[in-house]
């Protein structure tokens, strides 16, 4: 019947957000709406569109309210096709926990609203932080300082199962895998550890209401989260203290650029065979004019040019002394080693905590930065790994590392600091600092 006299089951909250505050309630018109069937969940939606159930009709319009401006939040935010973007960096991110800290940040930004009613266990960002991380912060500082893949990555302390267990939860997942429609890998079976547990509880009371539709191509994906942000940025400004963005928010999308793309141009243009001058043979100009202007006038000598290096030099300087995910660890090998394969660069590798530890020389592409063993929790000097660095004369150096440690010698060839995520507080020495994120 709803649907009949409104169009969907949505509209009559539509209209209640874009009555109380009409720039920011205003970003539902952007979305798509559909009513689904008998099997249709309360309300979902796939990164565009928001899907009602027929249970919605029955709710309370405040409460019909606070659902539709909590999914259309998601929407705006991007935080399906956020997750996806996630799952591709990580590989295996689990929805439920990606959903609970979205829902987090999304009911804190809209809990300042008394116009629509949120559930009564709906998870709060502050709530979220305190519980699993420890953390004690008010609402609108949680909101300036955390977007959803930073708070992902802080609760998402889940192990891989051991023995028997791991092998069984290895077979499901290659059954779903094969069974799975869209084609999705299954993820990969790991035992929640004390935070990932913390957050699970907490988001459980409600269903998953993210449900990723398929990718889009990386220009679409850009260009769709530019407009959103600009959307968001002036439907805030619009209502002022009626938004329904209670700040704004670290988690707004942006374009984000990957640090693989960052480190791959950086090192192509300094290791790029650079032309030099020579003396000793002249230029194409002059050979082809003879040498002259005209049938008397003698041209200046003019030099030509030959390339400076025949082989570019790479360091990469590797601290141990701190803890680095397998998996960011596997990509900055796998960008270190393409580059220096395309690029016929010879890397050297330089290792080690409050002293180096290891100096190894590779020939292009051929590098072992995958079997490096991290001992974390022991003192950090980048001084002697420098130092070292710089008797090889490198054209650029790279710094991987969590940016905890001091450095009293600077080299006169640039230095990448490639820092991880619990590094990024941090300011580097000197140099380009690139965050891996």
């Amino acid at each position: 019947m709803a649907a009949e006299l409104y169009g969907h089951r949505g509209t009559r909250a539509v209209q209640r957000m874009v009555e109380y505050a009409p720039s920011t309630g205003g970003l539902a018109l952007w979305v798509h709406h559909r009513d689904g069937g008998d099997e249709a969940a309360l309300i979902v939606n796939d990164g565009k569109t928001l899907v009602y159930g027929p249970a919605f009709a029955a709710l309370p319009l405040p409460e019909q309210a606070g659902w539709v401006a909590h999914e259309v939040l998601h929407i705006a935010l991007r935080h399906a096709q956020r997750f996806r973007e996630l799952q591709g960096l990580l590989g295996d991110v689990d929805l439920q926990l990606f959903n609970t800290c979205a829902d987090a940040i999304v009911n804190s930004t809209l809990g300042h609203l008394a116009w629509l009613a949120l559930p009564k266990d709906a998870v709060q960002l502050d709530q979220l932080l305190l519980s699993a991380l420890r953390r004690r912060q008010t609402v609108e500082a949680a909101l300036l300082e955390w977007d959803v893949e930073r708070l992902y990555r802080a609760i998402d302390d889940r192990k891989p199962k051991s023995g028997m267990a791991a092998q069984g939860a290895k077979k499901e997942g290659e059954k779903a895998q094969t069974e799975r429609q869209d084609g999705e890998r299954a993820a990969t079976a790991r035992e929640d550890g004390e935070r990932a547990a913390c957050v699970r509880t907490m988001g459980k009371a409600h269903a998953t209401d993210l449900q990723p539709g398929p990718d889009s191509a990386p220009e679409e994906q850009a260009e769709a989260a530019r407009e959103w942000a600009e959307r968001l940025l002036r439907a805030h400004a619009g209502d002022g203290a009626f938004s329904m963005l209670r700040t704004l928010m670290a988690d707004v999308p942006r374009s984000r650029t990957p640090w693989e793309h960052a480190l791959r141009t950086l090192l192509a243009r300094a290791l790029s065979p650079q032309p030099g001058v020579s003396w000793s043979r002249p230029a194409r100009s002059w050979l082809a004019n003879q040498g002259r202007v005209g049938a008397t006038r003698r041209m200046p000598w003019e030099p030509g040019r030959t390339a400076t290096k025949a082989v570019p030099r790479l360091v990469v300087m590797v601290d141990v002394s701190g803890s680095i995910d397998d998996a960011l660890m596997q990509r900055f090998a796998r960008e270190i080693e393409a580059l220096t394969r395309r690029l016929e660069t010879t890397l050297v590798l330089v290792i080690g905590d409050d002293r180096v530890r290891e100096v190894a020389r590779f020939e292009p592409g051929g590098s072992s930065l995958r079997d490096i063993k991290f001992q974390g929790g022991g003192g950090t000097d980048f001084t002697p790994l420098l130092e070292e660095a710089d008797r090889h004369a490198p054209d650029i150096g790279v710094f991987l590392t969590d940016l905890d440690g001091p450095a009293r010698f600077k080299p006169k060839w640039p230095v990448v600091w490639a820092v991880v995520e619990s590094g990024t507080h941090f300011d580097a020495p000197f140099g380009r600092q690139l965050a891996l994120r």
